[in-house]
């Protein structure tokens, strides 16, 4: 069984490392098995195939937002329960949760079914690859159960410090992805050439093995949430605990998408400035988030661990958790950001030829890349607020913060500068979230009573 938050504990530096080093693994696993898949559709199908697989993800994007969202709401009250030793109460939570992703996977599928087509007019899908799009959107959304469920019962494990599942369910997931759809493009080993298709049948396939090894690997380990009787006894939506879940969950998952909207459009900003400007920007963005993992990994790792610790009743322990974040995002990220600095121009050169576009590529990187620190600081601040279900103001500071100081930024900064000023414009939106959230954590949430959710 893993180890209890009451048992006598190791440093803290240790307990966010033991947690961490698997989670920024996962990070990277998914980064990298989209981009390899991307890969193989545009190599073995062309560009066309690669346009259609595009134009669904603002809609998949959607779903596994509110999945997140949804993932982040449960992981906190896992960790408050997991911290007060209530065993029973992380069962009820994850039921609730898990009944509500199959919830969301099922209007999925069916709006999948019969609006595929009419989603994908709507968001202007080129006509000559709309037939494709179409077919690739109605399959993928048919299987988006599983996919929802599989991302968030590994954000639930977290909750109660299993950092290890997850990430050899995902490496299990990966592998056969990657393997498979290319087998399945070209039709070897006696399999029919699936087309398009073949990345997200490979998806299915990867994520119901996956699902089936969590399965054993839990029950093995007698893990507090193996899918046993108790587990599935508990698979119903508890009124009192969903309306926790949703909100903390809802407005993580509003953030998300807000996020998401909003490169939509600091990318039709660049599109203004030319092919190669978007060419750069795609080679920085793939760069910037990789090194958005780790901080991202942190943020998650203090919300948890403060959790647990409300939960345990022992808040003392939250500003040494706040603390111990801050220390390792300095160090880890600010490690990783002086890495990508000195690789710069190799690591760009991987995804750009043109010398021309490779040198503003790496000029843009420069203007930015500083700023995943002060990213990674916000980001934990607000994570140990989230882990007291404090999450209205902390999220509004970080939609206002890209909708009222980034947006206008980077329009004025690039009718000034030019595709400069719209890199121009992240450091000072991460500035902006990191002052409000340290002011809001140090004059209001550090005076609040902080009582458990659950």
């Amino acid at each position: 069984m893993q180890t209890h938050p009451q048992h006598k504990q190791p440093p803290l530096w240790r307990i966010y490392l033991i947690f961490l080093v698997p989670m920024v693994l996962s990070n990277f696993l998914q980064g990298f098995s989209g981009t390899l898949n991307g890969i193989y559709i545009g190599q073995m199908l062309g560009t066309h195939a690669l346009a259609a697989i595009s134009s669904m993800f603002p809609v998949i994007f959607f779903f596994i937002s509110l999945v997140i969202g949804v993932g982040a709401g449960a992981s906190v009250l896992i960790g408050q329960a997991w911290g007060a030793n209530e065993p029973e109460k992380v069962k009820s939570i994850a039921g609730t949760a898990l009944m509500l992703g199959v919830s969301l996977g099922l209007l999925a599928a069916i709006f999948g079914s019969l609006f595929a087509r009419q989603a994908l007019q709507a968001l202007g899908t080129p006509a000559d690859v709309l037939e494709e799009a179409v077919s690739y959107a109605r399959i993928m959304m048919l299987i988006m159960p599983l996919l929802l469920v599989f991302v968030l019962f590994t954000q639930l494990l977290r909750g109660v410090s299993d950092t290890v599942s997850p990430l050899l369910a995902l490496l299990l997931s990966t592998v056969v992805g990657l393997l498979l759809t290319p087998a399945l493009i070209r039709g070897w080993l006696g399999f029919t050439p699936m087309g398009i298709q073949s990345a997200a049948l490979a998806g299915m396939v990867g994520n119901a093995l996956a699902m089936v090894y969590l399965t054993l690997r839990l029950r093995r380990k007698k893990h507090v949430l193996a899918p046993d009787r108790a587990m599935l006894a508990a698979l119903k939506l508890d009124t009192v605990v969903l309306r926790k879940v949703l909100h903390i969950g809802l407005p993580t998952g509003l953030q998300m998408v807000v996020i998401s909207i909003s490169e939509l459009l600091i990318l039709t900003l660049v599109n203004r400035h030319g092919s190669d400007a978007t060419a750069a920007y795609g080679a920085v963005t793939q760069i910037v988030n990789y090194v958005q993992f780790p901080a991202l990994s942190i943020a998650v790792t203090a919300s948890i661990l403060g959790a647990q610790a409300i939960g345990a009743g022992k808040t003392e322990r939250i500003a040494p958790i706040l603390r111990t974040g801050l220390f390792i995002n300095f160090w880890l990220t600010g490690s990783l950001i002086i890495l990508v600095y000195l690789l710069s121009h190799w690591l760009l050169g991987l995804f750009l030829t043109s010398p021309v576009v490779l040198a503003e590529a790496e000029h843009l990187l420069h203007i930015m890349l500083w700023s995943m620190l002060v990213f990674g600081f916000q980001a934990i601040v607000g994570g140990i607020m989230r882990a007291s279900g404090v999450v209205l103001v902390p999220v509004t500071i970080s939609i206002l913060s890209i909708v009222a100081v980034q947006l206008p930024a980077a329009y004025l900064l690039s009718n000034h500068f030019g595709l400069e000023g719209v890199w121009m414009a992240f450091p000072i939106a991460y500035l902006t979230m990191l002052a409000l959230q340290t002011t809001f954590y140090r004059l209001v949430w550090r005076h609040k009573k902080i009582e458990r959710l659950v």
